[in-house]
């Protein structure tokens, strides 16, 4: 016969750990629901920095037209007059450096930094 104490031992999650959990679960839905929108905007200004180098000859050109993709994808962290535009080999390379902050709580942000 089993002894009481064996018997009453319980597997399984506790209320305090799904709790946890969930909250867990809540917090890095929210922090990725609005980490999004901000790769999202990356990827457009690295797409649109591309192009800008493929059409462009001059940096004033080159300034135009990023900053036409930019009107075009919504591009508001970086603008024409951020990009570090050189010649290498002849071919124009574009660059461009930024920070976007997520406010999380209270004194609480998320950092970003991006670099092309």
């Amino acid at each position: 016969m089993k002894s009481i104490a064996s018997r009453s031992r319980q597997k399984g999650l506790s209320f305090i750990g799904l709790v946890l959990i969930v909250a867990f679960l809540v917090a890095v839905v929210g922090i990725g629901a609005q980490s999004l929108p901000v790769f999202l905007e990356y990827q457009a200004a690295v797409k649109a920095a591309n192009k800008a180098a493929s059409e462009g000859n001059t940096v004033a050109e080159v300034r135009a037209s990023f900053d036409r993709a930019a009107a075009i994808d919504n591009i508001d962290s970086v603008s024409g007059a951020n990009l570090h535009v050189t010649k290498v080999n002849d071919q124009v390379v574009v660059g461009f450096e930024y920070s976007r902050e997520i406010h999380l709580a209270g004194p609480a942000y998320l950092v970003y930094r991006f670099k092309k």
